[in-house]
């Protein structure tokens, strides 16, 4: 049964998994990219989005509080100075994770998760947006038919 299975364990002692999970993450954000198993990536998603939210407000609070999870200075060095200004506009969604198929020991699923500012191949082939006028979803076609209905009216009590 999985009652109040809150997240994904996987099959390690929680200090095991914690300092894992702090290595992945270190590796992430030093590297960009990183490949490892489906589950392993979904679990590292879960454990890094909130910290790299943390690091768009570069405090001591800050800070120290992402140094408690990833026990690396160069990582968390690397995320407020590098990976933080990049982000700093998105709100949210900053992982990707994408299935590589099966590993050929042990047929477990693989994917590589990769920080999605950080993907030059990806950034390159898409294609360029123009900034459009912002439009909205109601018709206008009232208010431009009131002003023009009102007009003749005023122009009559003139005459």
């Amino acid at each position: 049964m999985r009652h109040n299975k809150a997240f994904n364990h996987l099959g390690r002692k929680s200090g095991h998994r914690k300092a894992m999970l702090a290595n992945m993450g270190s590796s992430l954000l030093l590297h960009k990219r990183i490949e490892t198993t489906l589950a392993k990536a979904k679990a590292l998603r879960v454990y890094l989005e909130p910290l790299i939210t943390k690091s768009k407000e570069d405090s001591t609070h800050s800070r120290r509080t992402v140094f408690s999870y990833l026990k690396q200075k160069e990582a968390v060095t690397e995320l407020f100075r590098v990976i933080a200004p990049k982000v700093a506009d998105r709100p949210g969604g900053y992982l990707r994770i994408v299935k590589t198929g099966f590993r050929v020991g042990d047929a477990a699923e693989m994917a590589i998760i990769e920080l999605v500012d950080f993907n030059e191949a990806a950034l390159a082939s898409a294609p360029k947006k123009e900034a459009k006028k912002a439009t909205t979803r109601r018709s206008r076609a009232k208010k431009a038919a009131a002003p023009a209905a009102e007009a003749p009216a005023t122009e009559e009590k003139a005459e």
